[in-house]
């Protein structure tokens, strides 16, 4: 499957036009309780650690695959678009059809020298949420792995 990419308004447009359509935020629980799209899920495709950096979060593809089935549409996005890239391509692997990964991602994706080279989905204004709870939260939804 090739993981489409779109820019962080596509994203908007597309989940206001589809509203089956689910995006994931692959940022860790922290940075997602910080602020993120509207009508987002956590599940974080990384979690950090202390000694290692970033460590693969073994449950990722578990956790969706518990929540979503293969058909779903799904946009995947994290802080810049690296961890939506690498989301994207596990769920592909996963046999999920409809992945896109959202370039820019939250925050804007940056040079070595911190100017903005895409900008993210809150620079651009679109909605943002701080909800958290049940169904929303990786707590939650990791809860119902199979």
């Amino acid at each position: 499957m090739a993981v489409k990419d779109i820019t962080p308004q596509e994203a908007h447009d597309l989940m206001q036009k589809e509203p089956d359509c689910v995006y994931i935020d692959v940022r860790t629980a922290r940075e997602f309780c910080a602020g993120h799209p509207r009508g987002a899920v956590n599940i974080p495709v990384a979690f950090p650690d202390p000694a290692r950096g970033m460590v693969m979060n073994q449950d990722f593809v578990k956790v969706v695959e518990t929540h979503f089935p293969r058909g779903k549409k799904i946009i995947v996005g994290c802080q810049a678009g690296p961890r939506s890239d690498a989301a994207a391509r596990l769920l592909g692997e996963a046999g999920y059809q409809d992945v896109s990964s959202m370039q820019g991602g939250f925050g804007g994706m940056r040079d070595p020298f911190g100017s903005v080279v895409t900008p993210g989905w809150s620079s651009l204004g679109l909605p943002v949420s701080q909800e958290n709870g049940e169904g929303v939260s990786y707590e939650s939804l990791a809860t119902k792995i199979k």
